[in-house]
């Protein structure tokens, strides 16, 4: 083979092997976002929970409405904790500690004294936590 030849030849084949055509069975890296107890809730978080709510303790539609209104502002106060105080603060702890308190209280309001009581059984946190971890 002459050397243009072979020169021509080895970079069409070093071409060829780097083709992404040659390489379908390789898989793509999949980036993860890892999220942590400080980070903010996502604004889809409420929305979701709500609806997970409503199919686990059979919320009727006004029900559902006002547990996501509870639940969005709930969330929107929390983001804000997380943005104002240090993480893992002790302040930052009370601060979500008083907003839950604040939201639990709501919702019993909202979903009535029986299914309040039923959403806090832990076979249906564990249902509930299980469709969240499905949504994500």
């Amino acid at each position: 083979m002459r050397p243009v030849r072979f020169a021509l030849w080895l970079s069409l084949s070093v071409t060829a092997a780097s083709c992404s055509i040659f390489h379908r069975d390789k898989p793509t890296p999949v980036v993860e976002t890892v999220r942590t107890e400080s980070s903010p809730a996502p604004p889809t978080a409420a929305r979701d929970l709500a609806d997970v709510m409503s199919t686990e303790l059979k919320l009727t539609a006004d029900q559902t409405t006002r547990v996501r209104t509870v639940l969005n502002g709930t969330l929107k106060e929390s983001n804000a904790a997380k943005e104002k105080l240090p993480a893992q603060s002790p302040q930052l702890m009370a601060e979500l500690k008083r907003i839950n308190i604040n939201s639990q209280k709501e919702l019993r309001a909202v979903i009535g004294p029986e299914k309040f009581k039923l959403l806090q059984t832990k076979s249906v946190q564990q249902k509930i936590a299980a469709d969240m971890q499905q949504k994500q």
